[in-house]
């Protein structure tokens, strides 16, 4: 009899256990205001580094945009007709999210013509860069040479939750983007587009220029010219310049023509 008792308790406790184990909360479930569905490439600047007068394209420059879950389905064939030759697609952010419109929007804006890449939010305070790479390259964050897919891009600004820097010293945020970095070259075989504000990037990392010879610089600036860059790029690949305008989500510009895009595209 009391055998038979302890078994029925033992059964119970294992079925409670299994109870809770299945509805353990998730990292999203327990942080207050979580909401990687509105963080964006951009989503923290104009709070931060305010808008200036809208941003003029030099004669040799191509329109894009970038786009994120906040902006949902994207009617990709009015893009193309409204002179877009490029988008940027967010993928992932840490090692928790993906977004539910990345196929939507990576795989429609290359189905009309677009040359597309995939972007990673980074919060470097959740998961090393090289577990946040693996996590990208994952979901979305992969390449190809097939001459329509941009290099993948770290999007690393402003936390969205917190301290400015993640709690980083400028020392560790060196360290994480490049472990990112290193990662992203191995998985893929590219150096990632990076990209971030001047004035976060010398807060944060002390104005390093330790990625300049290698990644590409997406610079953000809501101003009439892109400004001063970070230090060791001599000049922008592309530049968010606006955040609303004639496409969806950001405004974006390519820094030369159709046919450099091509090769940046190629490897």
């Amino acid at each position: 009899m009391v055998s038979a008792t302890i078994r029925a308790l033992v059964a119970a406790v294992a079925v409670t256990a299994g109870a809770l184990l299945a509805a353990a909360p998730t990292y999203a479930a327990t942080t207050p205001g979580y909401h990687p569905d509105r963080d964006f490439a951009g989503s923290t600047v104009a709070s931060h580094e305010g808008r200036g007068p809208a941003g003029f394209a030099p004669l040799t420059t191509i329109p894009g945009l970038d786009v994120s879950g906040w902006q949902g389905a994207v009617n990709w064939s009015s893009v193309k007709s409204k002179g877009a030759t490029f988008a940027y697609v967010k993928a992932t952010e840490s090692t928790d999210y993906q977004s539910p419109d990345f196929t939507q929007q990576y795989d429609g804006s290359y189905n009309v013509g677009l040359i597309r890449g995939a972007y990673h939010f980074a919060l470097p305070d959740k998961a090393s860069g090289k577990a946040q790479a693996d996590y990208f390259v994952a979901h979305g964050g992969g390449w190809s040479r097939d001459g329509k897919t941009l290099p993948p891009m770290l999007d690393i600004e402003y936390n969205p939750y917190g301290d400015t820097c993640y709690g980083l010293s400028q020392a560790s945020m060196r360290s994480w983007i490049q472990a990112f970095v290193n990662e992203m070259h191995t998985k893929t075989t590219r150096w990632v587009t990076v990209y971030t504000t001047l004035d976060w990037w010398t807060k944060c990392t002390g104005n390093w220029s330790g990625l300049a010879a290698n990644d590409p610089l997406f610079i953000a600036r809501y101003a009439s010219s892109a400004g001063t860059l970070p230090a060791g790029w001599s000049f922008w690949t592309f530049w968010q310049y606006a955040d609303s305008g004639t496409f969806p989500g950001d405004q974006d510009l390519f820094s030369a023509g159709l046919d450099r895009l091509k090769v940046l595209a190629t490897g």
